[in-house]
């Protein structure tokens, strides 16, 4: 998946998720947490909505196919 791809986002998701630099979405895409693997992994096949202002990122552990989620603080 391209990182400029923006798939199954909220209209105000992907106005955010627009707001931020190549090199900090590669980063945050490839360092999330999965509570299975008990490691940093990337996040795959995700979607994007905002909730409270901040930008949430929900998809499956490239390792696990688990269910993992950023948060990005939009704020």
């Amino acid at each position: 998946m391209s990182l400029e791809s923006i798939p199954k986002f909220t209209g105000p998701a992907a106005k955010l998720w627009a707001t931020v630099p190549a090199h900090a979405k590669k980063l945050l895409l490839s360092n999330v947490w999965c509570v299975q693997c008990h490691h940093e992994v990337t996040i795959t096949d995700f979607t994007g909505t905002v909730v409270g202002g901040d930008l949430v990122l929900q998809g499956s552990c490239s390792v696990c196919r688990g269910d993992v989620a950023r948060v990005i603080e939009m704020g």
